[in-house]
């Protein structure tokens, strides 16, 4: 019965092994056959035709040449081998069969997938004339209808990626200019605009006409702007936070936040709509949650940067997990945080100031703008944060960064220079993006 059990539990590359070696056919050692061999023709060959070929005659051969050959034909001695074998070398046992192979593609080892190519210069180069080099502003995005949008001086053109046109939308006056801030409604069709005299203006893009304009929310310019469904969230150089309710013809004031003692230069709302990330130059970064009891009030204060925070992007596939990045040589590092917790999860120091940051919809990766020294995009491996590719071609800091509504291509624009990248692959090759991680109890803020 142990006998049987043991055998039992054989696996199958054992027994395989097993039969192979009771097999005659398959020995480990091949011995030759010796009744195939003459030893005396061999001793003969050896002994004397050897010497027949050394200088001198120091053993002259006992026998004449015919009389060797005639002996030889008589007795069947003209052969080549010395060693005879009966049977071919048997083929050599595998140790490990083909069928076990690691490298063939199976269900628990699929084959490998080709890996994506990255090139490391730009798709296409357009002229901006006239884009202000502002760390503090947001100057350009990219909406659902794949318009771009992007500010140049007091004018807001729009470029149309499906077409290649490009069309004024809006011009201001110098009293209320600068254009300091754009930002797309969900819908695609409508735009807010950020003024440098605080005011915020609406605009119908596909009708090119002006809607609302809100006003009396902030003492100075807008700099960032942020949707959430139909409230629009402006974040101004006095370091308010604003939620309007723009549904109907005027505006209503919904919230302000107050947190930050300095300009608001980073505004992000999460893909729920229940979160807000606000970065300001005071180097601080809030996480507002519309949840909680206090809606005015931050739910977590972090204070780890030690430069302006303005580049924010909400993980696409795990939720509660915002990156935020540092600008300035003081910090210049991206951080992980876990929004319902407020804790950091990583941070690592990229060597430069972070001025944007967008999550690859289709891959685990992470792209981040830089300035000073190389002026760069960098493409990161998430989590591991390995450092996949380095995009270069700007000759100053990179300081707006859009992602197309495919997810694929990137815009980046610097010094009167707006780039195409194809960073995150070829739209006809995309992978559905993933599905967001969720994490228990991320519907409730406090768990009593």
């Amino acid at each position: 019965m142990s006998t049987l059990r043991s055998q039992s539990r054989w696996c199958p590359l054992e027994q395989q092994l097993l039969q192979k070696r009771n097999s005659r056919e398959n020995w480990d050692r091949f011995i030759p056959n010796r009744s195939a061999m003459d030893f005396d023709y061999a001793f003969y060959m050896l002994t004397h035709q050897g010497s027949s070929t050394r200088k001198g005659k120091e053993n002259p051969p006992r026998y004449g040449v015919g009389y060797r050959k005639q002996l030889a034909e008589a007795m069947n001695m003209n052969r080549s081998r010395i060693l005879a074998f009966k049977n071919k070398t048997p083929p050599p046992v595998e140790l490990f069969p083909s069928n076990f192979s690691s490298d063939k593609p199976t269900e628990s080892n699929p084959p490998k997938a080709r890996r994506r190519y990255i090139s490391q210069s730009a798709d296409r180069t357009l002229d901006a004339p006239d884009l202000i080099d502002d760390y503090y502003l947001n100057l350009l995005d990219w909406g659902s209808s794949n318009v771009l949008a992007i500010a140049l001086a007091n004018k807001v053109y729009l470029w149309d990626a499906t077409d290649d046109s490009t069309w004024e939308l809006a011009t201001f006056e110098d009293e209320r200019g600068p254009v300091t801030s754009v930002n797309w409604a969900i819908d695609g069709r409508q735009i807010a605009i950020g003024l440098n005299n605080s005011e915020v203006e609406l605009w119908d893009t596909a009708a090119s006409s002006h809607v609302i304009t809100l006003r009396g929310c902030h003492l100075s310019g807008v700099g960032s702007l942020a949707w959430n469904n139909h409230i629009l969230t402006t974040g101004g150089m006095d370091g308010r936070i604003v939620n309007n309710d723009v549904r109907i013809g005027s505006h209503i004031v919904v919230e302000t936040y107050r947190g930050h003692e300095q300009e608001v230069c980073g505004l992000k709302w999460s893909a729920s709509g229940q979160q807000l990330a606000s970065g300001g130059n005071d180097n601080l970064l809030h996480i507002w949650d519309n949840r909680s009891y206090s809606r005015t009030r931050w739910l977590h204060r972090l204070q780890d940067h030690t430069a302006a925070v303005k580049a924010l992007a909400w993980c696409p596939f795990q939720r509660n997990l915002l990156a935020s990045g540092g600008g300035g040589n003081d910090d210049g590092c991206i951080k992980f945080w876990n929004t319902h917790t407020g804790a950091c999860l990583n941070s690592v120091d990229t060597g430069s100031e972070v001025c944007a940051l967008l999550w690859n919809m289709n891959e685990r990766e992470l792209l981040s703008a830089h300035g000073f020294s190389q002026n760069q995009l960098t493409l990161w491996k998430y989590p591991s944060m390995f450092r996949i590719a380095e995009l270069t071609g700007h000759t100053s800091t990179v300081l707006y960064m859009a992602q197309s509504p495919n997810g694929c291509t990137v815009a980046s624009a610097a010094h009167e220079t707006l780039k195409l990248w194809n960073a995150f692959g070829d739209p006809k090759e995309v992978k559905p993006a993933p599905k967001a991680d969720p994490e228990p109890f991320a519907h409730l803020n406090r768990i009593h």
